[in-house]
């Protein structure tokens, strides 16, 4: 027997709970998490491991492969999981608005940074927390993958917090992406580098500074282990939040086998859990419905359907490009989770792909939601069987697990759902872009064709900076008014010049004189009068300065471009891991800033031009 072998059948060795008194009460688990008490576990582990009883060696007599070699796991939607050891791990970073959202500070963290360096690198236990990873499948790059689940991200527990933004309590999944095999990890080794880990770990924050839905990023331990990816590189762990990590796959896998019963179990704690609104005008029996017929299946479904929708809408307002919009990195709660080769647009170019794997262009941004709904449409199918013409599932449709062909009534039930997320998309979109153009008090029914549109095809032809662009137009209330008086015809060819300037078409002013005539144009005949309208008669230098003002809230300065991202990877690497920490406050609490503190004072460039080696800088999914 290789030693390999052997070793899959060794006992497993717990982390051990933490000794600092700093972390022992600093964070309570919930005694129960509803995910592991609620819905069905693998059975090939009867009970969390840190619930039985453990040898001298801090073992339990549960051979290792039950926790790190992949397998096929039915009848369930989790496994017990155990992290692995890492190497000399370090505390990089901590997040003090993520922390607040689970009662913690950054001080908690600093105060005793070599104990929180051996927590959240999965090395050390807090009380209370039964790790688990989740069993989901998954449709990727439009194919059906089958089982994929948390290949290396492993939940540590539910923590009862407080959701700052809606100022109500909340429960919060904390999870560790980075920190070992499990049952899912199939060909991979569980961990996660160095490089990906810090583009994750900012993402998250910076887009939810931008008001994008997203998941949430705690801390960031950079490890020493050795992780192969293209070449060797060292490796780290994030630790994210989310309400939950559920996804369309969650719900896909057990339909594929015919486990419809494990989809309405799923589907009515993703009710109870995530949308208590469905249920609470509705009676405990699965057959009641609304006053308009529909049954608490279809509520959910477009309530999902809806909050897709408004993430979709905010990603292609600013410019982000997920990369890998797979059906097992969508989430139920419409959050942007699970970032990769994501991306945000340097030069306007719709069909921009950020995933260098990506050959055929699916996630393309401009396919993006295009792909949502396919998406939804793929979550929609096991759900149909729940949604009985109005109704409530059969219980011999569920029980029987066989799927008969569907009613008129069910097919036009999700028909009429699915077919709200165009509006719902196109509604919220215009929205946003009506803001980010100063259009905050009026809304006429061509802005989007009349406004919109006509501008992002000048971007388009000539490739400029979208960010840049966007936050150009800020400007524009002082032309309205000619302020300083007299001003607006020479204002109007600075903020073109300046447009044209941050083009990747034009090598030179004569390439681009015909463009800068045809954005003059845009500008004294749609945009500016469009603007005027908004502004009104009566206004002045004060009106102008306080739209100029909103305006820049919602066109950021700085984004997480791939060429910053890179930046900042490089800086850490060469032993700058403060930088991390400082790119974390230039994007969450000086994005729309035009001036920055001077311990930030070179963080200035990353609101220039975008360098040569950094345009159109493409990422993969390996991490």
């Amino acid at each position: 027997m290789s030693h390999s072998a052997a070793g899959s059948f060794a006992k497993t060795v717990l982390r051990p709970t933490t000794t600092s008194k700093q972390w022992i009460d600093a964070l309570r688990f919930c005694t129960s998490d509803t995910f592991t008490s609620e819905l069905p576990g693998d059975t090939e582990v009867s009970k969390s491991p840190y619930q039985m009883q453990t040898d001298s060696e801090g073992k339990v007599d549960v051979p290792q492969a039950k926790f790190r070699t992949s397998r096929t796991v039915r009848g369930a939607l989790w496994s017990w999981a155990v992290p692995m050891e890492q190497e000399g791990p370090r505390l990089i970073s901590v997040s003090g608005s993520g922390a607040a959202l689970v009662g913690l500070t950054k001080e908690t963290f600093l105060s005793d940074a070599k104990a929180a360096a051996e927590i959240w690198s999965g090395n050390a236990r807090l009380p209370g927390s039964n790790p688990w990873a989740q069993c989901y499948g998954g449709h990727q790059f439009g194919i059906w993958a089958d089982q994929l689940g948390d290949g290396r991200a492993i939940s540590l527990g539910e923590v009862d917090g407080c959701d700052q933004q809606q100022q109500h309590s909340s429960r919060w999944e904390i999870q560790l992406k980075g920190a070992g095999r499990t049952p899912y990890s199939r060909f991979g080794d569980g961990y996660a580098v160095r490089r990906s880990s810090i583009r994750e770990y900012l993402a998250a924050e910076h887009l939810h500074a931008l008001g994008i839905p997203t998941s949430r990023s705690l801390a960031l331990v950079f490890t020493e282990r050795l992780v192969e990816r293209e070449e060797t590189e060292f490796g780290a762990v994030v630790t994210r939040l989310a309400p939950s990590w559920i996804r369309f796959g969650s719900f896909e896998l057990p339909a594929s086998r015919n486990d419809y019963k494990l989809v309405q179990t799923l589907a009515d704690y993703t009710i109870r859990r995530h949308y208590p609104e469905i249920g609470a005008n509705l009676s405990n029996d699965s057959i009641a419905a609304d006053a308009c017929g529909e049954d608490k299946y279809a509520m959910l479904l477009r309530k999902i359907t809806r909050q897709t929708a408004l993430m979709i809408a905010r990603w292609q307002a600013y410019g982000f490009c997920h990369g890998v919009m797979n059906t097992d990195n969508m989430s139920v709660l419409g959050l942007t989770i699970d970032y990769g080769p994501f991306a945000f647009l340097d030069a306007y170019e719709p069909g921009f792909i950020c995933n260098h794997s990506d050959t055929s262009g699916r996630y393309a941004f401009d396919e993006q939601p295009r792909v949502a709904l396919w998406n939804l449409m793929r979550l929609a199918n096991p759900l149909a069987v729940l949604i009985n013409g109005g109704g409530a599932a059969t219980k011999e449709s569920v029980e029987g697990g066989k799927r008969e062909e569907l009613k008129p009534e069910t097919v036009k039930a999700i028909t009429d759902i699915l077919n709200q997320f165009g509006v719902q998309y196109r509604q919220e979109y215009v929205q946003i872009m009506r803001r980010k153009l100063g259009l905050f008090a009026t809304e006429e029914s061509e802005d989007l064709l009349d406004v919109v549109q006509p501008f992002l095809d000048l971007l388009e032809h000539a490739k400029t900076d979208y960010t840049f662009a966007m936050r150009a137009l800020c400007d524009a209330p002082f032309i309205v008014y000619g302020s300083p008086p007299n001003s607006s015809e020479k204002q109007l060819e600075v903020l073109v010049d300046s447009l044209a300037e941050r083009s990747l078409t034009f090598s030179c002013a004569a390439d681009s004189s015909g463009w800068k005539a045809q954005a003059i144009e845009y500008f004294q005949k749609k945009y500016l009068p469009r603007l005027s309208r908004e502004m009104g008669a009566d206004g002045g230098h004060a009106l102008a300065s306080e739209i100029a003002a909103r305006m820049k809230a919602v066109n950021p300065k700085y984004v997480l471009r791939n060429w910053v991202a890179q930046d900042i990877i490089e800086q850490a690497e060469k032993g700058d891991e403060r930088a991390v920490d400082n790119a974390l406050d230039l994007l969450t609490k000086f994005a729309f800033e035009d001036r920055l503190p001077d311990y930030l004072a070179s963080a200035e460039k990353y609101a220039g031009p975008v360098p040569k080696w950094g345009e159109g800088l493409q990422c993969s999914c390996s991490s």
